[in-house]
């Protein structure tokens, strides 16, 4: 499995609209337009993103217009191990990037079983961003991923707990924090960085909890392109400091990663 060698440092890659680029100086009453323009987070045009991706991308491709449903494997024929886990999402993206998604698992099978038990084989702390559903992203169904979402991935305690209880009540094998290309939370904390504004209470915090990673040796949309990917690293480094995350890391029971996906390929990258 290829991974980046380098933080990415965007190269261009985070060129927006004048309507979506960070305000460097406006004035504290309009502080709710720095958020909004911030957080709007458009699509932007791509350019020196492709880094390292998952295995399935060096299988052919064969592009369909529309999905052929495949039926349903059972609920438990799944991943046990970080591997095979990496290698479902894997192939899961490589689907949902080519439109040949299968949504498995949602059939009434499925469900009954998924009434007395669950055995998600991977947990996904993502973004809060409607763009980047990790089911959808990883084309997986019912019972297969544990999902812990907040802006920018930030963390606090509840969600520590939410992917502590995954990994050491559930026994999840592998964690993914996945940030996303032009990720709104980190634009925001970007340009109130740089403007010195104060942003509502609960926003300010998630803010303040990404400016760690941004990363001041370059500027404009490059720094929050490397921001990005410095903030994937930087809560995946929270979470393998944890003392009961770092045992089940030392006993090789759980595997953490950072990834990034990119809204204008749809494809995932691993971080290094």
């Amino acid at each position: 499995m290829n991974s980046d060698a380098e933080p990415n440092r965007g190269n261009g890659a985070e060129a927006t609209d004048s309507a979506d680029a960070p305000i460097s100086h406006a004035k504290p009453r309009g502080r709710r337009s720095l958020l909004r323009a911030a957080l709007a987070g458009s699509a932007v045009l791509g350019g020196g993103l492709a880094i390292g991706a998952f295995p399935a991308d060096a299988e052919p491709v064969t592009r369909k217009t529309r999905a052929t449903p495949a039926a349903a494997p059972s609920v438990g024929a799944r991943p046990t191990t970080a591997e095979e886990a990496l290698t479902a999402l894997s192939k899961g993206n490589r689907r949902w990037r080519t439109f040949n998604e299968r949504h498995p698992d949602e059939d009434a099978t499925v469900r009954k079983a998924l009434t007395t038990s669950q055995h998600p084989f991977a947990l996904i702390l993502g973004c809060i961003d409607s763009r980047v559903p990790p089911e959808l992203v990883f084309d997986q169904g019912l019972g297969d991923l544990m999902t812990v979402r907040s802006a920018g991935e930030v963390l606090d305690q509840s969600v520590l707990g939410s992917v502590k209880y995954g990994v050491l009540e559930l026994d999840i094998p592998l964690v993914v924090v996945l940030g996303h290309q032009s990720c709104g939370a980190v634009k925001a904390a970007v340009a109130v960085d740089e403007s010195g504004e104060e942003l509502p209470s609960g926003i300010q915090f998630i803010a303040d909890e990404i400016a760690p990673a941004i990363d001041h040796s370059v500027t404009g949309d490059a720094r929050v392109a490397a921001t990005i990917d410095a903030n994937v690293r930087l809560v995946r480094s929270k979470l393998t400091a944890d003392p009961d995350l770092a045992a089940k890391l030392k006993a090789r029971k759980v595997a953490i990663v950072g990834a990034r996906y990119d809204l204008t390929t749809q494809r995932v990258h691993l971080l290094k």
